[in-house]
């Protein structure tokens, strides 16, 4: 179900802006809001949005507030595929007798709408386990059975892999949600089932001789293990890289100071000024840097300044250490900024 276009631009109403703000600085979930609308053509504020749950896939509801009387409690419209979805609205999904958020609700709790957001979630999750549990498919209740701790979407499955905090891995990253890793699976439907039965589309790697997915993490999350920790220590080497800078071209003019994949310098031949841009791939050291020039002094017809082709085709070892890796490059440039400085001055006579 799609909103209506919104021809009026209307600010949302000040109660349901503060809920809106309150779930987008405060929730732990990566909830993203979509289209903001009006009931009515000429409405001072909107009372309508979209909001985007993640729920392994994102499902996209829609809440409806009252014009004439926004301090109630909101409507919601879930997606057109969930017409089975029912959430009681004054006692849990689990029928213990818990009051819904919905039959205390309090216009001036800011995190009244969260609270609303993450108990339909919670019972979402519930009715998307109870519809794969009757799925008539012995492979999917024999998954079911071996792998535990898993948030099923009809027959798609997240199984969280490696609890490991990426942020301390990497300092001062600006992730402000915690990152995990998650293994999806889709597992196809067989009304009938064989005795080979067909192996699930995994997203991380194929593997058609597959028999338990409870048999093949071990070995995945072994791998993902030594990816996390060679991605974490080529940050650190790319780092000490950026760092090797100074001593030779000077204090970088700016630089990536969380996953330092890039760094520019200001380099001086004669007259000649121009830039340095380092661009640093994730398999640093085993591949080079890419470098790209720009002139200080040369702009072409628009107006911008001459940037030279990508150069890769420098000296360069993974073996050496990062000081004589930036003395090499440097020694490199000081031939290679002339041919700059000609390819700079070749082009200008181009644009008359």
């Amino acid at each position: 179900m799609s909103p209506p276009a919104d021809t009026s631009g209307a600010p949302l109403a000040p109660l349901i802006e503060a809920q809106l703000n309150f779930i987008l600085s405060q929730s732990k979930l990566p909830i993203k809001v979509g289209q903001i609308w009006s009931g009515c053509r000429d409405g001072r504020y909107a009372y309508r949005f979209t909001l985007a749950i993640p729920c392994l896939d994102y499902v996209y509801w829609h809440f409806l507030y009252n014009a004439l009387s926004p301090k109630v409690a909101p409507d919601v419209v879930f997606g057109p595929d969930d017409e089975g979805f029912q959430p009681l609205v004054d006692s849990d999904g689990a029928g213990s007798g818990k009051r819904s958020c919905l039959a205390r609700w309090d216009c001036r709790d800011t995190g009244g709408l969260l609270t609303l957001v993450k108990e339909l979630r919670e019972l979402y999750i519930e009715y998307q386990k109870k519809l794969a549990a009757e799925v008539d498919d012995a492979r999917l209740k024999f998954e079911i059975s071996t792998v535990m701790s898993m948030e099923p979407d009809e027959v798609k499955f997240a199984v969280p892999l490696l609890d490991v905090d990426f942020a301390k891995l990497v300092p001062g990253c600006p992730w402000k949600l915690p990152q995990k890793i998650h293994l999806q699976a889709v597992f196809p439907i067989n009304r009938s089932y064989s005795s080979v039965p067909s192996a699930p589309r995994l997203k991380l790697v194929s593997t058609p001789d597959l028999r338990c997915m409870a048999v093949y993490l071990p070995n995945l999350e072994e791998n993902l293990k030594i990816q996390v920790v060679d991605a974490s220590a080529s940050i650190g080497s790319r780092r000490r890289f950026i760092e090797a800078l100074s001593p030779t071209f000077g204090r970088p003019l700016e630089a990536d100071p969380i996953f330092c994949r890039r760094a520019t310098v200001l380099s001086i031949s004669g007259i000649f000024t121009f830039l340095v841009h380092f661009i640093i791939p994730l398999q640093f050291p085993k591949q080079q840097p890419v470098l790209t020039l720009q002139s200080s002094q040369h702009f072409n017809a628009q107006g911008m300044p001459i940037i030279s082709p990508p150069i890769d085709d420098y000296p360069w070892s993974p073996r050496w250490d990062p000081t004589e890796m930036v003395e090499r490059i440097y020694d490199f440039l000081v031939d290679e900024c002339q041919n700059f400085k000609r390819f700079c001055s070749d082009a200008l006579p181009q644009q008359k």
